[in-house]
């Protein structure tokens, strides 16, 4: 929180420091005249000095009350001792200057502390009125203390706008400050999103491509061996796979779509189980490698996000088996039961090896979908010898699973 300077807060005390200066003055010009000849007057030029020194001395005493007490005292004093040297014609003058002591004390102290002082500032007067003329009349001493209240509710009127303005200029600061980390928090939340975008774009292109540009190299591969001696099934193969770089071609223009208009997000189209089925039957005949698949009767209702998570985590476990396992044959089996759906996938290769799970880019997407859907991801060794990764996400409520 930003703090206000002093310079910033008693803008107030330099309008009651003006009038008591000019108050100050009007009063020594007034008493002049009744000092020549006075054998007291160096005295009372000094007192008057003091007294102007001790208005000075005021401006460095706010928010420290001690001080100012002891301030009000000395100010006091002097005027009292004014009063009593000054001749009789110039004794109410002085008392005037008791005014601007009442004005002071309610601007920098406190309601009830003000108060008293005004009260010392009566009786000072008082005192003073009866020591010098013996006698002071009702309607001077009723006019004496409307002049007091008067000029302290002027100093309780100044600090209760100097406290406003504070209070004001306070809230602009923690206005201006909290804007200030908005727009810093604003500013990082757009990166972050951004971030998270190309994130997920980048785990679409790998996901989808790597599938069928995997396959494609495979049916390459075959189809180069089989040209001399098999060219009907060499043909059949390299058909094939151009049906897979199609299929690529689309999916890339699709998450190129996305780039555009993020309504045009990669989707499914038919049901999981459809498209795990065509998954499974188009990797079989590309690279001739069977896969035992077991499917539920009826999956519940999923979000198209948990959807495309379960496709995605099938096609790539797939990839995985068929670039780096050298199993003979695979298992993908799709299970869901009241609160969560498992996706598992196992083959009898050779397993999990260090250095070809640690910074693949599709296990890496594959635990961000999880992560981001609540689920996880699990790899692990197959009980029929070789890897299997296994993919379990929350069953949404219906409501949620329609938005």
């Amino acid at each position: 929180m930003k703090k206000l300077t002093k310079a910033q807060s008693n803008y107030s005390f330099w309008l009651l420091n003006a009038a008591a200066y000019l108050t100050w003055l009007g009063v020594f010009v007034a008493t002049l005249p009744d000092l020549t000849g006075d054998p007291n007057r160096t005295w009372i030029l000094v007192l008057f000095g003091l007294f102007f020194v001790g208005l000075t001395a005021y401006a460095f005493l706010e928010e420290r009350p001690t001080l100012l007490h002891l301030y009000l005292l000395i100010q006091v004093i002097i005027v009292w001792y004014l009063s009593g040297l000054v001749p009789r014609s110039a004794n109410s003058n002085v008392s005037t200057l008791l005014f601007v002591l009442s004005a002071q004390a309610m601007l920098f102290l406190p309601l009830i502390p003000g108060l008293v002082w005004i009260a010392v500032f009566i009786v000072v007067t008082f005192l003073g009125g009866v020591f010098a003329f013996e006698v002071i009349h009702a309607i001077d001493f009723v006019a004496m203390m409307g002049g007091y209240l008067f000029f302290g509710t002027f100093g309780a009127a100044l600090r209760q706008a100097n406290e406003a303005r504070q209070q004001t200029q306070q809230l602009l600061a923690d206005l201006q400050e909290a804007h200030d980390q908005l727009q810093a928090y604003t500013a990082q939340a757009q990166q972050l999103a951004v971030a998270e975008e190309r994130n997920r774009l980048a785990r679409e292109m790998h996901d989808a491509l790597g599938h069928r540009l995997t396959v494609a190299v495979v049916q390459l591969e075959g189809a180069q061996r089989l040209i001399p001696t098999e060219p009907t099934r060499s043909a059949n193969m390299i058909g094939t796979m151009r049906d897979q770089l199609k299929q690529a071609l689309a999916e890339l223009r699709q998450t190129v779509s996305a780039l555009r208009s993020p309504e045009s997000s990669p989707s499914l189209n038919g049901s999981l189980e459809t498209a795990v089925t065509h998954l499974v039957q188009t990797f079989q005949e590309a690279t001739g490698l069977p896969v035992h698949v077991t499917l539920p009767n009826e999956l519940p209702l999923l979000p198209e996000a948990h959807r495309l998570a379960l496709y995605r985590a099938a096609q790539e476990s797939l990839t995985n088996v068929q670039r780096h396992a050298s199993a003979e044959q695979a298992w993908l089996a799709l299970s869901a039961d009241g609160s969560q759906v498992t996706l598992t996938v196992a083959d009898d290769g050779q397993g999990f090896q260090q250095e070809v799970t640690d910074g693949r880019f599709g296990l890496v997407g594959l635990q961000e979908r999880a992560k981001q859907l609540g689920g996880f991801l699990a790899l692990g060794a197959s009980e029929r010898g070789g890897a299997q990764l296994r993919l379990q996400l929350p069953i949404p409520t219906v409501e949620a699973a329609d938005a």
